[in-house]
């Protein structure tokens, strides 16, 4: 079924794709390491080959973060510029968070500079074009960023609402596409998690129509749909009855002294005939007219953009500047390329041969933690048990 499927992807993949970077990491060659602008070499964590703590296959190894609490900065260069007007623009990667991940990130970005790009000092503040994949910090910032740089605004834009990211300890497989008719689709194990138009998933642009200045709504316009019932009137005594009254069941207690005590009064308990601040019944407003909506006018700063895809215009390069609070990310199978199909077909060559070994390996680690988590809580038991006995042996002696 594998194989079918990745015959029909070859054979739907366009004569002419391209692949512009492809690394399953048989080593580092073409990577170089960087120190961030403004840091130390103390302050970069160092990057390894791993096949990690679980695997599809032990001779298959993966770039990870190894030292807790620091920066790190990575990059390569692309095999040419990829200047992707008229072509679509696919970015495709797996990541690992081995450590359970609790504060990190794990995105990928495709940057410019050619020659002069800043190998080694490259870091968050190198401009880039495209920014890619999941960022980790507690249990409410958990996202897979997408952010192109749009030269217009001289601005890096984020998508408008957050898209989901994987958080288990697994290998998963993350796909960016971008297309050349103005949409764009995020997959995560080859599944669409979100998908739309650029435009309006993204704040590139002015809004097509603005609210009209030179109207405000009518003084006299009525919203409110309920109003307070004017036949509604407050009961007679409402306001003479107290919110707490003496406990009735509470007794003098005998050894009290009125002379010592002084005298003595029940403690006070809720009311239960009282029923708060007396407030009229609400009515529907005869008057009311519905919510008043501004009249929208067309925008004229709005300037439409039919190559609002076009975002890799010199790309000459790939990296990962990151922090990360516990480290263990691992990132294998990079493709970058203009063809969908050229890139799902390097997924079925690579994640999808070793995903469902790596899940067995890993499930058969955590019941071996498990088990030996057993082991010791049973030995520390069967060591307090033994210690009390000594210590119930030696009281009696």
């Amino acid at each position: 079924m594998k194989f079918a499927f990745l015959a029909a992807l070859l054979s739907a993949a366009p004569a002419t794709a391209k692949v512009y970077f492809q690394d399953s990491f048989e080593n580092m060659d073409l990577w170089s390491e960087s120190i961030m602008t403004g840091k130390t070499a103390a302050d970069m964590g160092k990057w390894e080959l791993t096949s990690g703590k679980w695997h599809g296959d032990a001779s298959d190894l993966a770039l990870q973060t190894s030292v807790d609490a620091r920066f790190y900065g990575i990059s390569a260069p692309l095999s040419e510029t990829f200047d992707n007007k008229g072509k679509d623009l696919v970015i495709q990667y797996v990541v690992k968070h081995e450590q359970r991940m609790d504060c990190g990130g794990a995105y990928i970005k495709l940057l410019g500079g050619g020659k002069d790009f800043p190998t080694d000092t490259f870091g968050g503040d190198t401009p880039y074009s495209v920014m890619f994949g999941p960022d980790i910090c507690g249990s409410s910032n958990r996202r897979t960023h997408v952010i192109f740089n749009y030269p217009p605004k001289d601005d890096n834009l984020l998508i408008k609402k957050d898209v989901k990211c994987e958080t288990d300890q697994l290998s998963h497989l993350y796909t960016l596409h971008v297309k050349s008719d103005n949409t764009f689709e995020v997959l995560i194990d080859n599944k669409s998690v979100r998908s739309g138009s650029l435009e309006e998933e993204f704040p590139f642009l002015e809004p097509k129509e603005i609210k009209d200045p030179s109207v405000s709504k009518p003084d006299d316009w009525v919203d409110e749909r309920r109003i307070p019932d004017p036949e509604d009137k407050k009961p007679e005594g409402y306001d003479d009855i107290p919110p707490e009254v003496p406990d009735p069941d509470a007794k003098k207690p005998d050894d009290w002294d009125d002379e010592d005590d002084g005298e003595w009064e029940a403690p006070v308990i809720p009311n239960p005939d009282y029923k708060g601040d007396w407030k009229p019944k609400m009515i529907p407003n005869p008057d009311y007219k519905g919510e008043w909506e501004h009249p929208k006018i067309p925008n004229p700063e709005y300037v439409g953009d039919d190559a609002l895809y076009y975002r890799c215009k010199d790309c000459t390069h790939i990296g990962f500047e990151l922090w990360q609070v516990s480290a263990g990310t691992s990132f294998d199978d990079i493709i970058v390329t203009d063809s969908l199909p050229e890139a799902q077909a390097f997924a079925e060559e690579t994640f999808f041969k070793k995903n469902e070994k790596e899940k067995k390996m890993y499930d058969d680690v955590q019941e071996e933690e498990r088990e030996e988590a057993k082991r010791k809580e049973e030995e520390k038991r069967a060591k307090e048990e033994a210690e009390n006995d000594e210590e119930e042996d030696h009281d009696e002696l």
